[in-house]
């Protein structure tokens, strides 16, 4: 008899150790998805950014008058370079889109501008990366949320307490990049 209770206090602990080494790794496999999500993202923005000097460049010829918009963009592109952290990056995204959006807004004003073939395709390759870009936000938020839920829920909590994870930052849109975007198709000065 005290073998059998021997054997099955074995089997109990052993049980235990083996749950408590699957919701580890559980944890690492989401936290690395959480990772991976916005590795995926980071890279469709350096795409973005290594296209905003040859879109600037274009413009500059038409846009005599629009120095301050051509300045946002080369500013947000350079925030983006000096980016380290998650956090950071994100911030300077935002404010690369909403340059951006400026940008093709004032573009609007030049008939030749939008003629030209390269301010095309530019345009349509930073807009398909734009687009890239939003579907690999949503991933990651996904991956946030699956993250952050497993690491509030119990057992899981307790786990996550030793391996000190911390509730991770969904991608926001910033209260500017909702505002309405003013769009003038007055004759250009």
């Amino acid at each position: 008899m005290n073998n059998i209770l021997s054997l099955a206090f074995l089997f109990a602990l052993v049980g235990l150790a083996v749950y408590v080494v699957m919701i580890f790794n559980g944890l690492i496999a989401v936290k690395n998805d959480v990772a991976k999500a916005w590795a995926n993202i980071d890279i469709l923005l350096k795409q973005r950014h290594d296209e905003l000097p040859n879109l600037v460049e274009v413009c500059k010829g038409y846009m005599n008058h629009e120095r301050e918009t051509l300045e946002k963009v080369t500013q947000a592109r350079s925030q983006y370079q000096q980016a380290v952290s998650v956090d950071q990056k994100a911030q300077a995204d935002q404010g690369t889109t909403s340059a951006l959006r400026s940008l093709f807004a004032v573009a609007e004003n030049y008939p030749q501008l939008k003629a030209n073939d390269n301010f095309l395709k530019l345009q349509n390759r930073i807009t398909e990366l734009e687009s890239e870009i939003a579907d690999r936000r949503e991933f990651y938020n996904d991956s946030v949320n699956t993250f952050n839920v497993r690491i509030q829920q119990v057992p899981d909590t307790f786990i996550a307490a030793f391996m000190n994870a911390r509730p991770q930052p969904m991608f926001k849109v910033e209260d500017a990049d909702r505002a309405e975007v003013k769009l003038s198709f007055g004759a250009a000065g």
